[in-house]
Protein backbone atom coordinates (compact mmCIF):
# COMPACT_ATOMS: atom_id res chain seq x y z
CA UNK A 1 0.00 0.00 0.00
CA UNK A 2 2.84 2.42 0.86
CA UNK A 3 4.40 1.75 -2.55
CA UNK A 4 1.14 2.62 -4.30
CA UNK A 5 0.68 5.77 -2.25
CA UNK A 6 4.21 6.86 -3.16
CA UNK A 7 3.45 6.29 -6.85
CA UNK A 8 0.21 8.26 -6.48
CA UNK A 9 2.10 11.05 -4.71
CA UNK A 10 4.72 11.16 -7.47
CA UNK A 11 2.07 11.31 -10.16
CA UNK A 12 0.18 13.97 -8.20
CA UNK A 13 3.36 16.02 -7.96
CA UNK A 14 3.71 15.78 -11.74
CA UNK A 15 0.14 17.03 -12.08
CA UNK A 16 0.85 19.93 -9.71
CA UNK A 17 4.01 20.89 -11.57
CA UNK A 18 2.13 20.94 -14.87
CA UNK A 19 -0.54 23.16 -13.32
CA UNK A 20 2.02 25.65 -11.96
CA UNK A 21 4.06 25.87 -15.16
CA UNK A 22 1.04 26.33 -17.39
CA UNK A 23 2.03 23.29 -19.43
CA UNK A 24 -0.72 21.08 -20.75
CA UNK A 25 -1.22 17.93 -18.70
CA UNK A 26 -0.66 14.66 -20.49
CA UNK A 27 -2.21 11.21 -20.15
CA UNK A 28 -0.06 10.31 -17.12
CA UNK A 29 -1.13 13.42 -15.19
CA UNK A 30 -4.74 12.87 -16.26
CA UNK A 31 -4.59 9.29 -14.96
CA UNK A 32 -3.15 10.51 -11.65
CA UNK A 33 -6.00 12.99 -11.22
CA UNK A 34 -8.59 10.31 -12.02
CA UNK A 35 -6.87 7.85 -9.65
CA UNK A 36 -7.05 10.44 -6.85
CA UNK A 37 -10.81 10.69 -7.37
CA UNK A 38 -11.19 6.91 -7.37
CA UNK A 39 -9.09 6.54 -4.21
CA UNK A 40 -11.04 9.33 -2.48
CA UNK A 41 -14.29 7.55 -3.33
CA UNK A 42 -12.96 4.36 -1.73
CA UNK A 43 -12.12 2.43 -4.91
CA UNK A 44 -8.43 1.80 -4.23
CA UNK A 45 -8.19 -1.30 -6.48
CA UNK A 46 -9.49 0.60 -9.50
CA UNK A 47 -7.22 3.59 -8.70
CA UNK A 48 -4.25 1.22 -8.49
CA UNK A 49 -5.10 -0.48 -11.78
CA UNK A 50 -5.53 2.87 -13.53
CA UNK A 51 -2.11 4.09 -12.33
CA UNK A 52 -0.45 0.81 -13.24
CA UNK A 53 -1.90 0.94 -16.77
CA UNK A 54 -0.92 4.62 -17.14
CA UNK A 55 2.68 3.81 -16.13
CA UNK A 56 2.66 0.86 -18.52
CA UNK A 57 1.55 3.08 -21.39
CA UNK A 58 3.96 5.87 -20.41
CA UNK A 59 6.89 3.44 -20.34
CA UNK A 60 6.54 2.98 -24.09
CA UNK A 61 7.46 6.66 -24.61
CA UNK A 62 10.75 6.37 -22.69
CA UNK A 63 14.03 5.84 -24.52
CA UNK A 64 15.75 2.53 -23.80
CA UNK A 65 18.26 3.15 -21.01
CA UNK A 66 19.72 1.77 -17.81
CA UNK A 67 18.00 3.23 -14.75
CA UNK A 68 20.23 1.74 -12.06
CA UNK A 69 23.42 -0.32 -11.96
CA UNK A 70 25.10 -1.21 -8.68
CA UNK A 71 27.44 -3.86 -7.36
CA UNK A 72 25.66 -5.89 -4.68
CA UNK A 73 26.92 -8.06 -1.85
CA UNK A 74 24.66 -11.02 -2.73
CA UNK A 75 22.00 -11.96 -5.26
CA UNK A 76 18.87 -9.77 -4.92
CA UNK A 77 15.64 -11.37 -3.75
CA UNK A 78 13.47 -9.20 -6.04
CA UNK A 79 13.09 -5.82 -7.70
CA UNK A 80 14.79 -3.15 -5.55
CA UNK A 81 15.49 -5.83 -2.92
CA UNK A 82 19.26 -5.85 -2.82
CA UNK A 83 22.17 -5.04 -0.54
CA UNK A 84 24.58 -2.54 -2.13
CA UNK A 85 28.20 -3.61 -1.92
CA UNK A 86 30.47 -1.27 -0.01
CA UNK A 87 33.00 -0.11 -2.58
CA UNK A 88 34.09 -1.58 -5.89
CA UNK A 89 37.34 -3.24 -4.83
CA UNK A 90 37.39 -7.03 -5.21
CA UNK A 91 39.87 -9.68 -4.14
CA UNK A 92 41.35 -11.93 -6.79
CA UNK A 93 38.88 -14.77 -7.43
CA UNK A 94 35.93 -12.92 -5.87
CA UNK A 95 32.80 -12.79 -8.03
CA UNK A 96 31.29 -9.43 -8.97
CA UNK A 97 27.49 -9.35 -8.73
CA UNK A 98 25.68 -6.51 -10.50
CA UNK A 99 22.05 -5.49 -10.02
CA UNK A 100 20.81 -3.62 -13.11
CA UNK A 101 17.42 -2.10 -13.99
CA UNK A 102 16.70 -1.50 -17.68
CA UNK A 103 13.97 1.04 -18.51
CA UNK A 104 12.07 1.78 -21.71
CA UNK A 105 11.97 -1.84 -22.90
CA UNK A 106 9.78 -2.51 -25.94
CA UNK A 107 6.87 -4.89 -25.50
CA UNK A 108 5.01 -6.86 -28.17
CA UNK A 109 2.14 -9.33 -28.24
CA UNK A 110 3.17 -12.69 -26.84
CA UNK A 111 2.46 -16.10 -28.32
CA UNK A 112 0.36 -16.58 -25.16
CA UNK A 113 -3.06 -15.10 -25.91
CA UNK A 114 -3.73 -11.78 -24.19
CA UNK A 115 -0.18 -11.37 -22.88
CA UNK A 116 2.71 -9.06 -23.73
CA UNK A 117 6.39 -9.93 -23.92
CA UNK A 118 9.73 -8.17 -23.74
CA UNK A 119 13.06 -9.81 -24.53
CA UNK A 120 16.62 -8.58 -24.08
CA UNK A 121 20.12 -9.95 -24.08
CA UNK A 122 23.18 -8.67 -22.23
CA UNK A 123 26.77 -8.57 -23.51
CA UNK A 124 29.72 -7.57 -21.37
CA UNK A 125 33.24 -6.24 -21.87
CA UNK A 126 36.04 -5.74 -19.39
CA UNK A 127 38.22 -2.78 -20.24
CA UNK A 128 41.43 -1.32 -18.91
CA UNK A 129 41.55 2.38 -17.89
CA UNK A 130 42.62 3.33 -21.46
CA UNK A 131 39.43 1.80 -22.86
CA UNK A 132 41.01 -1.29 -24.43
CA UNK A 133 38.73 -4.34 -24.34
CA UNK A 134 40.50 -7.14 -22.45
CA UNK A 135 37.69 -9.72 -22.38
CA UNK A 136 34.01 -10.00 -23.12
CA UNK A 137 31.09 -12.18 -24.09
CA UNK A 138 28.07 -11.68 -26.34
CA UNK A 139 24.62 -12.77 -25.11
CA UNK A 140 26.03 -13.43 -21.65
CA UNK A 141 22.47 -13.04 -20.35
CA UNK A 142 19.19 -13.74 -22.14
CA UNK A 143 15.95 -12.57 -20.51
CA UNK A 144 12.29 -12.82 -21.53
CA UNK A 145 9.42 -11.43 -19.46
CA UNK A 146 5.79 -12.23 -20.27
CA UNK A 147 2.70 -10.81 -18.57
CA UNK A 148 -0.65 -9.08 -18.89
CA UNK A 149 0.87 -5.60 -18.87
CA UNK A 150 4.21 -3.89 -19.47
CA UNK A 151 5.83 -4.63 -16.13
CA UNK A 152 8.24 -1.90 -15.06
CA UNK A 153 9.80 -3.78 -12.14
CA UNK A 154 12.40 -5.59 -14.22
CA UNK A 155 15.98 -6.16 -13.18
CA UNK A 156 18.92 -8.38 -14.06
CA UNK A 157 21.38 -10.03 -11.73
CA UNK A 158 24.68 -10.54 -13.54
CA UNK A 159 27.66 -12.30 -11.99
CA UNK A 160 31.15 -11.95 -13.46
CA UNK A 161 34.20 -13.94 -12.41
CA UNK A 162 37.56 -12.30 -13.04
CA UNK A 163 39.75 -14.99 -11.50
CA UNK A 164 43.33 -14.70 -12.62
CA UNK A 165 43.13 -11.02 -13.52
CA UNK A 166 46.11 -9.02 -12.25
CA UNK A 167 45.63 -6.32 -9.63
CA UNK A 168 44.59 -2.99 -11.06
CA UNK A 169 41.76 -0.76 -12.20
CA UNK A 170 39.18 -1.92 -14.74
CA UNK A 171 35.77 -1.09 -16.16
CA UNK A 172 32.94 -3.60 -16.48
CA UNK A 173 30.69 -2.52 -19.37
CA UNK A 174 27.30 -4.13 -19.93
CA UNK A 175 25.44 -3.73 -23.24
CA UNK A 176 21.69 -4.39 -22.95
CA UNK A 177 20.10 -5.29 -26.29
CA UNK A 178 16.32 -4.81 -26.60
CA UNK A 179 15.45 -7.56 -29.09
CA UNK A 180 12.00 -6.13 -29.93
CA UNK A 181 13.29 -2.67 -30.92
CA UNK A 182 16.90 -3.40 -31.91
CA UNK A 183 18.06 -0.66 -29.51
CA UNK A 184 21.03 -0.93 -27.16
CA UNK A 185 21.78 0.72 -23.80
CA UNK A 186 25.14 0.48 -22.05
CA UNK A 187 26.38 1.10 -18.55
CA UNK A 188 29.90 1.16 -17.06
CA UNK A 189 30.84 -0.07 -13.61
CA UNK A 190 34.43 0.84 -12.69
CA UNK A 191 36.08 -1.67 -10.34
CA UNK A 192 39.43 -2.61 -8.89
CA UNK A 193 41.16 -5.94 -8.32
CA UNK A 194 43.07 -5.56 -5.07
CA UNK A 195 46.63 -6.77 -4.79
CA UNK A 196 47.67 -9.62 -2.49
Amino acid sequence: MVKHLLLLAALTTATTLYAHTGAQAGPLADAAAEAEKLAASGDAPKAHDLLRQAMSDFSQTLPFAIGKAVFVSKAPTGYAMYEPRQGASFRSGESMISYIEPIGLTWKDSAEKGKLETHFTVDFDILNPKGDVLAGQKAFGDFTFTGFLRNQEIYSTLTIDVSGAPAGDYVLRFHFNDINSGKTASVDQPFKIAGP
